[in-house]
């Protein structure tokens, strides 16, 4: 034990004489690097378990119905990340939904996404542990807590950043889904009153929603390509409503159901519905304009106030200054 220990000590005294006071944290950070790579190629070289082919193979002559599980292993926006699937994506199920319905929501639709996701979390966070230990070498450290914070918060952020952008993108398509869903309605009931039906009528404002709110527009295709495809209406309705997230589309899928369920007139439902819909949109117009007088107290406090004092009080002081300077 005591050799280790001065085997230890000499390696260390060898590594601050040659690379300076960072010497064993570079001296780690290159072992890591190295480990890494010797761990590729076995990683890469990796044989598919017999059982995993064969799984496949009855997966893919079965044409009967089509395994969720089969769709995120077969390919996807980026075939090459397939032979990490093991690593790149969760192997519990419901982590995996999980994560697939949030990448869905924010406009991710791809087989592949939920890899790309996490590959994309490694990659920035590798590359941000890279570039953390640069700015420490170039600059030259300082003491060894500063340096591992300054090596270890840009790889925290790299990791968390795709992680922000899918939240982002998320709360981007609810805001534009959630404003142009009026105008959707009362589209969609120009057309049931004009005669057509409620599978035109969608595809109609699928159609016409392009321009203005595309999130809303794809949504509506979906459906359309689903009731094409004979999807049940009343599953293809509900996997909307799962897809968006958003309350007001809930309720109109179940508005929706329950017309065709009790056999009730669909314009009708569109009609009363719709007029919510707009009473709902001018409510939120107001909030928001009852919250602005509020926002804007503390910069007209910060910006205005003191200009004020110093115009108001300004002469006042300078007076008493004078005066008592002469006295």
């Amino acid at each position: 034990m005591p050799f280790i220990l001065n085997l230890l000590d000499k390696a260390n005294a060898f590594l601050v004489t040659h690379l300076g006071e960072l010497g064993p944290l570079i001296a780690a950070g290159m072992l890591g690097v190295l480990l890494v790579l010797v761990a590729l190629p076995a990683m890469l070289s990796q044989r598919k378990d017999p059982l995993d082919k064969l799984k496949e193979t009855r997966l893919n002559a079965s044409e009967a119905r089509v395994d969720t599980t089969a769709l995120r292993r077969k390919g996807g926006k980026d075939a090459r990340l397939d032979r990490f699937a093991q690593y790149l994506e969760p192997q519990d199920q419901t982590q995996y939904s999980a994560i697939r319905l949030e990448l869905v929501r924010a406009g991710y639709r791809s087989k592949g996404a939920v890899q790309t996701f996490h590959f994309a979390q490694l990659a920035m966070g590798i590359g941000g542990l890279v570039l953390g230990t640069l700015i420490v070498l170039v600059g030259g450290g300082g003491s060894p807590q500063s340096s591992i914070l300054s090596v270890l918060l840009p790889g925290c952020l790299g990791y968390y950043a795709p992680k922000y952008w899918v939240k982002r993108r998320v709360q981007s398509r609810v805001d534009e889904i959630t404003s142009g869903f009026p105008d959707s309605l009362d589209l969609m009931l120009v057309c049931v009153e004009a005669g057509q039906s409620l599978d035109q009528a969608i595809i109609r404002v699928a159609k016409e929603m392009r321009t203005g709110y595309p999130a809303l527009s794809e949504e509506f295709e979906i459906v359309a390509y689903e009731m094409k495809a004979g999807k049940d209406k009343t599953r293809v309705l509900r996997d909307m409503g799962d897809r968006v997230g958003i309350q007001d589309v809930n309720s109109f899928v179940t508005t929706l159901i329950q017309s065709a369920t009790f056999g009730t007139s669909i314009a009708e439902a569109l009609r009363i519905y719709a007029a919510e819909m707009r009473d709902k949109r001018v409510m939120r117009a107001e909030e928001k304009a009852n919250k602005l007088p509020t926002k804007l107290t503390l910069g007209t406090m910060m910006f205005c106030l003191p200009p004020l004092l110093i115009i108001l009080i300004g002469p006042s002081i300078y007076g008493i200054a004078q005066n008592l300077s002469g006295g």
